[in-house]
């Protein structure tokens, strides 16, 4: 069935392209041409087509038309001026009941057109039972008209005619938009300065003779004007207008047409491609706990809510899936977390916008140290119900699983503690809340080793035991302290015996004592002898 699809949907396009380069036929005035030797002439007709009459017997549809075309052609007066005309050909089996060719076309909605051809008589039956080719092209039609064509014979028999759809080439063939006043749109150029955000525009091949339109608009199933509009002036040597604009929304457009009633409009989209402008404007309604985003433009495409991994990738919320066309989407009883994003997919592109990646969250993992240990806590601005449990990884799962979950419920304002005793050195928990339809994990890890002693009583021994400990190290560096000075005092002691046993007196310092005793009866000993350590100082004073 999709092979089938794409062929028929190739084959049109392949038609479209032929009819916008087809070029058509120009011819200077409508005529009627008959074979050579048939004399005919032709003259419209509007009046109702009379009752037809029986047919001679052995006459048929099929033994007297044959090989009926129609085409169109273009009739120019002068340049911007021209009409189309159907070109209507057929070869007729002549006999003498048959004096003519009538050629209608009807519409809807419009009275039926008729080109009645008639035979000359004599050339008539001097051509009888030949085959005649007659060609008119003095039918008027409209672009992109559907019209029925009838041949008829004259007189009119019954069951004795040929009929056909016929479509007329429409304004998208670029020879009517030149030439077929009602085609014409003008050509539209564009230079954009992203700086200032505007467009300047240019117009060529407009409809001489007229002012013309410029506007911006969405495109949609119409286009919408958007406020900035301009007329340029037929007397204007230069058909150029700016218009600024606010964004470059692949919708947005170019529109211009001439000032003329109903006349035809040309769009041009500069921002076509620009899908990634699409993506904003995603709003967060905190009493209804809803995610809302309205398409700017219309746009097929897929969104959904997904988590922001620490990787930068974004793994899809199950069942949040929507499709998107024109109108408003929403994502009820949704977590406000900075990690929960939405992802748009057009075809094989997606876009990720993350509207809390400033910080938008009404609860959150709050880790603190208390005695010397970290604690989580969690702490909500709304009453909620989470699960908790460690967050581990494996091979099989990388970015972790849930296991030994436990539930919780978190009042207003009131933070409640995670119990982490016995837990080890770098762990994780993970919390999420489940009173919500789409809500993202929040994984907080300690970084600090968790003692598996630890509890109010391990604290007041630690409280203990830290103020002894203080004690003993004082009571040893003063000991230490102690010791020290003692080693000091020692040495010095013992360098002082050293110098005195080394500085023995000579037999000078013994005459001159000598003859001090002698003289005064007393002994004035010289620094060195006070040692009494000196042999010779003894005897003397003996």
């Amino acid at each position: 069935m999709i092979p089938w699809l794409a062929l028929l949907m190739s084959y049109y396009c392949l038609i479209g392209v032929a009819a916008e380069n087809t070029q058509l036929e120009k011819i200077e005035r409508c005529q009627t041409r008959c074979s050579q030797g048939l004399s005919c002439k032709s003259r419209p007709e509007f009046w109702f087509a009379p009752v037809c009459q029986d047919a001679p017997t052995g006459l048929t549809s099929n033994t007297v038309f044959h090989n009926v075309s129609i085409s169109t052609v273009m009739r120019c007066e002068e340049k911007q001026k021209c009409t189309l005309h159907l070109r209507i050909q057929t070869v007729v089996d002549l006999m003498d009941s048959i004096h003519g060719v009538s050629i209608c076309t009807n519409s809807a909605g419009m009275m039926t057109n008729c080109q009645t051809i008639h035979f000359n008589k004599a050339s008539r039956r001097l051509m009888s039972g030949l085959p005649v080719k007659i060609e008119n092209d003095c039918t008027e039609v409209s672009p992109n008209q559907q019209l029925q064509v009838t041949v008829k014979t004259v007189p009119s028999y019954c069951g004795i005619s040929w009929s056909s759809m016929y479509h007329a080439p429409g304004c998208i063939n670029k020879d009517l938009r030149k030439n077929v006043p009602e085609c014409i749109t003008g050509t539209l150029s564009y230079t954009e300065n992203p700086e200032k955000k505007k467009l300047t525009v240019n117009v060529s091949d407009m409809l001489q003779d007229h002012d013309y339109h410029l506007r911006l608009c969405h495109k949609d199933f119409i286009c919408t004007g958007m406020g900035a509009h301009t007329l340029l002036k037929k007397e204007q040597p230069s058909k150029t207008a700016v218009l600024p604009y606010s964004r470059p929304l692949p919708c947005l457009c170019i529109e211009g047409w001439s000032a003329v009633m109903d006349a035809p409009r040309v769009q041009v989209c500069p921002f076509k491609d620009r899908l990634e402008e699409l993506w904003f404007g995603i709003t967060f309604d905190p009493l209804e706990e809803a995610l809302i985003w309205e398409p700017a433009c219309p746009v097929t495409a897929v969104a959904g809510l997904c988590e922001k991994k620490e990787g930068g990738d974004c793994v899809d919320l199950p069942d949040s899936l929507q499709n998107i066309s024109r109108e408003k989407i929403m994502f009820a009883k949704v977590d406000p977390q900075p990690q929960l994003c939405m992802k748009f997919t057009v075809g094989s592109q997606s876009w990720i916008r993350c509207p809390f990646a400033d910080g938008i969250k009404v609860w959150d993992v709050i880790v603190s140290k208390r005695h010397g240990q970290e604690e989580l806590q969690i702490l909500s601005q709304v009453t909620a119900r989470f699960s908790v449990g460690p967050w581990v990884t494996s091979a099989d799962s990388p970015l972790g699983q849930m296991t030994d979950m436990t539930f919780l419920e978190v009042e207003k304002h009131k933070p409640i503690e995670l119990d982490l005793k016995g837990r080890q050195c770098n762990f994780c928990q993970q919390v999420k809340r489940i009173d919500v339809k789409y809500a993202a994990t929040v994984v907080r890890c300690t970084k600090l080793c968790m003692s598996k002693l630890s509890s109010p009583a391990s604290y007041a021994s630690t409280g203990i035991i830290i103020p002894a400990a203080a004690c003993i190290s004082c009571i040893i560096v003063i000991t230490l302290v102690l010791w020290l000075l003692l080693m000091v005092f020692r040495r010095r002691k013992e360098k002082r015996r050293g110098v005195c046993l080394s500085e023995k007196p000579t037999d000078t310092e013994i005459s001159e004592v000598q003859s001090h005793r002698s003289a005064r009866g007393r002994v004035l000993m010289p620094d060195p002898l006070k040692c009494g350590n000196n042999e010779k100082a003894n005897l003397l004073l003996n």
